[in-house]
């Protein structure tokens, strides 16, 4: 058992920011903003721990955040969902564990879109099923139709995909959308559409929930730590018709069987903020983006577009770089006076190869953000 255990090793995220604060380094790695959660949530929150939400609630998730969560699909996304549709779960990891486990098993296998964030196929091997990988095509990070349907064999019992996308920002596109639920529909397959960016958009495009186009057989996840950057709250649910819903419950009452009460009551509060407030926040979003972006590319660093999340992909080869992304970003990083941290790429690939390119966290205030520049500006110039 423990060496099972040796194998799932540590996440590139907890030893880069180790490395981080080893060296005092700013972190442009991990993602988590330092801006933008609002206090009226926080307040909420605290009131409800001494107003008595501190006992077990129900084991799908108080009712006035499944209500919540319903109503703000309907208000944001046109969705028409009933609270029972809605389960409430610590975290979007734990969203996505429970949703692999309810439809995948030993024998089984699952599509999964590489790059793919790095719990995806721990957790579908956990569950004791396979994963096939389909890989997504830079720069704007697409899967064809043909790669799709080639994946499927009468093993596969699910397609996980992650719009917009970890770690490239990429945002499927229709045709890719349209692929998927058609293999889902013609082979009976459910799709999980992990949909925790979906508020965080920096490009023109707009999010297109699968749940929208699949109704029947997807599973949308969603996570409150996103939408109202508050991502140490744990705090996500899944969204699903009723008989995929009980699915999905039954096996979340035995993983953590349910979340901190006080913190739902402070979510059902946030996720009733008006539209203003979500759309203030993407905007500020996008000129974080902006300014690491200008500063990046006035230091000759090449970049490639993003339009969801809050990462930036940066070219290592086109930037002048011929180090890998894992060699690079443990040398950035070992500086005691102007290190940085950054993500490799290569984290997030089925094989672990090194690739020619570095992720990198914009949900940071400005003067992080400059002086993050600065400080990869510099290690471009000492390592090309």
């Amino acid at each position: 058992m423990a060496e099972r255990a040796m194998q799932a090793g540590t996440t590139i995220f907890e030893h880069m920011s180790g490395l981080a604060r080893q060296h005092g380094a700013i972190n442009l790695g991990q993602g988590f903003p330092d801006f933008g959660w609002p206090d009226a949530v926080l307040a909420a929150g605290a009131t409800a721990i001494t107003t008595g939400y501190n006992q077990y609630p129900p084991m799908r998730g108080l009712p006035e955040l499944r209500t919540a969560v319903a109503d703000f699909y309907q208000r944001r996304q046109g969705l028409t969902l009933s609270p029972e549709q809605v389960i409430i779960t610590s975290g979007a990891t734990e969203a996505l564990a429970a949703s692999i486990m309810a439809v995948a098993g030993p024998g089984d296998e699952v599509i999964l879109f590489a790059p793919a964030y790095d719990a995806y196929a721990p957790l579908v091997r956990r569950a004791g099923a396979t994963p096939v990988w389909v890989a997504l095509q830079p720069p704007d990070w697409q899967a064809s139709a043909g790669a799709i349907a080639a994946a499927i064999t009468p093993a596969t019992r699910a397609i996980l995909i992650n719009t917009p996308h970890n770690p490239t920002g990429g945002i499927a596109g229709p045709a890719m959308l349209a692929a998927i639920v058609d293999c889902a529909r013609q082979h009976d397959l459910v799709i999980i559409s992990d949909e925790v960016w979906e508020a965080v958009r920096t490009g023109a495009a707009p999010h297109i929930s699968l749940l929208a186009l699949a109704p029947e057989r997807t599973i949308k996840i969603g996570s409150a730590g996103k939408l109202l950057a508050l991502t140490g709250w744990k705090v996500g649910w899944v969204v699903a018709e009723a008989a995929l819903a009980e699915q999905v419950a039954q096996v979340h009452q035995f993983l953590t069987f349910t979340t901190p009460p006080p913190l739902q009551v402070a979510v059902a509060t946030g996720l009733a903020l008006p539209d203003a407030w979500y759309d203030a926040g993407r905007a500020r979003f996008t000129t974080a983006r902006d300014r690491l972006a200008a500063a990046l590319t006035a230091g000759g660093w090449a970049l490639l577009p993003t339009q969801g999340s809050y990462f930036l992909m940066a070219d290592l080869a086109a930037s002048g770089i011929a180090l890998g992304d894992r060699t690079f970003c443990e040398a950035a990083v070992a500086r005691a006076d102007d290190g940085v941290a950054a993500i490799p790429l290569s984290a997030f690939q089925p094989d672990g190869a090194e690739t020619p390119f570095i992720r990198l966290c914009f949900a940071k205030s400005d003067g992080v953000l400059d002086e993050g520049a600065r400080r990869l500006n510099l290690a471009r110039a000492r390592l090309a």
